[in-house]
């Protein structure tokens, strides 16, 4: 069987081979990188979505007060907002729209 041998390479050739070989691997690492980085972005926004996507279902009963008329409700950010007319003065609730715990209440009465 015949061998094919390649001939040494000439000083001018190992140079250039030299170079070639470290802008392989610049480029190799630069693309690592890259990837990593995409991988780190993709994991860190699905561990810190605060458990919006995997939130349970709530079931919440808010007593409201005694002749109080719901007037609006709305949502603000994460905040819903349900404004009340409670005997001729208005009043506005707050609750988180994650947990729909109270966040808040705001009275507006008339001065005498």
């Amino acid at each position: 069987m015949t061998e094919t041998v390649a001939p040494e390479p000439t000083p001018e050739q190992a140079v250039l081979f030299a170079r070639v070989r470290r802008m392989m691997l610049i480029a190799g690492l630069t693309t690592a990188l890259a990837v990593a980085a995409v991988l780190i972005a993709i994991g860190y926004r699905l561990f810190r979505s605060d458990g919006s996507v995997t939130a349970a279902a709530t079931d919440v009963t808010a007593s409201l007060p005694k002749g109080a008329r719901i007037v609006s409700t709305g949502a603000a950010g994460d905040r819903l907002v349900v404004t009340l007319d409670v005997g001729g003065a208005t009043e506005i609730l707050t609750f988180d729209a994650r947990t729909l715990k109270p966040a808040g209440r705001l009275k507006f009465v008339s001065e005498p």
